[in-house]
């Protein structure tokens, strides 16, 4: 039988599938341009269709995108560390309060011993005696301090003064000079960074003057009105230069100003450490960071690529069947989504399979009756043919051409019902009133078609709601109950009884005939399309499509049907019974 299957091909030039479509769509909107130009065609295999992905993708986007969510706090903690002004901000602050305390140390020490006078006598300084005390409390400490009067003359200042009445001694350079040390790279990076980052446009410059007075520096100006002050300045090479200036009193008499000066290479150097520790801090974490995004990006993009090389295999396969991947230990998304895939890709396998198989049998079993339609014809157009030969002859056609006509309304209705029983309504079913009505409509016509009386039975209590559509369930048992009709002998009886299953289960309807019964071995296979398998005299009555489309319906809306055979307690087959069992609707 295999071999009278023909195979059916398109017409040339004919577009079939989304590709024709979507041509024939652009082409009527006037949007052929906007298609694609590198859509995968059909002709492509996997490996071409994977270099050319890889040819315009040369790294993850998603690992890119992971990477950059991951680095950005890391990046924001860099800046953070490299910009320290708050810090920096505080530093000159203790700076500048240490020179004032240690300015007071200095300026009291200087009018208690330096000073000239007495309680009731004027005060004035002694300018030899505060510049030797000047040298002696503010050089070691590696402050540079300056003295000015109460006029605003500079009195002294320790750059230039050295002690009086001391041998100094310092040691010569040997003969050959020293290499000069230069600093490390990473100073040099931080001192770099430190410029860069210094807001020293907010200070004024320092000027070095060669005869300074109490104008140049207006700290100095509002200690000898009796104030503490402070100032921050910014040296030509770009340090700064801090400042503090305090009153010179005796008996609360302001008698001069001191005013102490240190560069900020401290503070330069205590930034430098700090920015250097939090550098390598985030260098750490951003290196921990990298590598954890790049395993996080790795487990999931990894996955999904190779899903998405499975996915071309299947979709660009001919003739092997390519496989899923099972990556559904991992549990979690992407195990869900690669166990939906997989069973997708079997549903779609399945269907594939079926409507192959559909389509040789349709084929098939439109060949048959066209075949015995061509030879009756052509016996027929014989001028020198027997009328009643002929005549016989021409009822052969006829029955070849309803047999044409009930197998095409078959298909089609085979063809539709999926989209049909998708689309459907489901509701509530009132069972007993359906099949009260239909048997009511068999008992008028049943006796005409064959003499076969149909009985109904009631053998359960309401409700008889039942899930599902109703016109769908009277397709099944009109199918079934026309079956039995056709193999019933005449003057025989069908029951139908409608019952339920204990606890609430589903309805169950049984159809007893009084036929033949079906062999054993077709008990299941009678539900398969085009089954075909009948006595002589059925032979040609039935397409081998209803029991098949029975079967389809309840289980679309979660039912059963099967067949069996009613046995005499001697084993002797009395007829056929199918059992189709309907799910319950919810009570209201």
């Amino acid at each position: 039988m295999a071999s009278d299957t023909d195979t059916a091909t398109p017409e040339p030039g004919r577009r079939f599938g989304l590709q024709g479509l979507r041509a024939r769509i652009a082409a009527v909107l006037g949007h052929r341009d906007e298609l694609p130009p590198r859509a995968a065609t059909a002709s492509e295999t996997p490996s071409l269709l994977r270099r050319r992905r890889s040819a315009t993708r040369r790294y993850s986007p998603l690992t890119r995108r992971i990477l950059l969510l991951n680095i950005i706090p890391v990046a924001l903690l860099t800046l953070g560390a490299v910009y320290l002004s708050d810090y920096e901000e505080e530093l000159i602050d203790a700076e500048l309060a240490s020179l004032a305390v240690q300015g007071e140390m200095v300026a009291a020490g200087i009018g208690e011993v330096a000073v000239a006078g007495g309680e009731t006598t004027v005060n004035r300084l002694d300018a030899d005696a505060a510049r030797q005390l000047l040298t002696r409390l503010v050089r070691p400490t590696g402050v540079r301090a300056r003295l000015f009067s109460e006029t605003g003359e500079l009195l002294g200042d320790s750059a230039v003064l050295s002690d009086a009445s001391r041998i100094h001694v310092m040691p010569l350079p040997p003969p050959q000079a020293l290499p000069v040390v230069e600093p490390h790279w990473g100073e040099k990076i931080g001192d770099w960074v430190a410029r860069q980052l210094s807001r020293v446009d907010r200070f004024p410059e320092y000027v070095e003057r060669a005869v300074p007075t109490v104008r140049d520096f207006p700290e100095a100006a509002s200690a000898l009105r009796g104030f503490n002050a402070s100032a921050v300045r910014v040296s030509p090479d770009g340090m700064l230069v801090l400042s503090a200036a305090v009153p010179v009193q005796r008996y609360k008499q302001v008698l001069g100003a001191l005013m102490l000066t240190r560069d900020n290479r401290a503070i330069a150097a205590s930034l430098r450490e700090v920015r250097y520790d939090m550098m390598v801090i985030a260098a750490a974490a951003l290196g921990i960071t990298v590598l954890l995004s790049l395993y996080l990006a790795g487990t999931i993009t990894q996955p999904i690529v190779r899903l998405a090389r499975a996915a071309d295999d299947v979709r660009l396969a001919r003739e092997s069947r390519p496989e899923i991947p099972d990556l559904g230990k991992r549990g979690d998304e992407i195990g869900d989504l690669n166990d939906a895939l997989r069973s997708m890709t079997d549903a779609l396998w399945q269907r594939i399979g079926t409507i192959e198989s559909f389509a040789a049998d349709v084929a098939h079993e439109l060949k048959n009756p066209l075949t015995s339609l061509r030879s009756a014809i052509e016996v027929a157009a014989r001028p020198n043919l027997d009328p009643e030969r002929r005549e016989k002859l021409m009822g052969i056609v006829l029955d070849d051409i309803n047999r044409l006509n009930r197998l095409i309304t078959d298909i089609s209705e085979a063809s539709r019902l999926d989209a049909e029983l998708m689309r459907g309504e489901v509701k509530q079913v009132d069972l007993n009133a359906l099949l009260g009505d239909m048997i009511n409509h068999y008992a008028a016509t049943a006796v005409q078609k064959g003499g076969v009386e149909v009985e109904y039975r009631l053998a359960t209590n309401p409700p008889f709601l039942a899930h599902g559509h109703d016109g769908r369930y009277g397709q099944v048992f009109r199918n079934v109950i026309d079956n039995a009709i056709s193999f019933s002998p005449s003057g025989s009886k069908i029951v139908v009884e409608l019952g339920r299953a204990p606890r609430g289960g589903p309805f169950i309807v049984t159809i007893d005939d009084q036929g033949p019964g079906i062999p054993e071995d077709n008990l299941e296979s009678i539900f398969e399309r085009f089954y075909s398998e009948r006595p002589t005299e059925h032979f040609g009555q039935h397409s081998g499509l209803g029991l098949s489309i029975c079967r389809q319906i309840m289980e679309t809306y979660g039912g059963a049907i099967s067949a069996s055979n009613r046995r005499a307690p001697d084993g002797r087959i009395l007829g056929a019974r199918f059992t189709v069992r309907v799910p319950a609707g919810d009570r209201k």
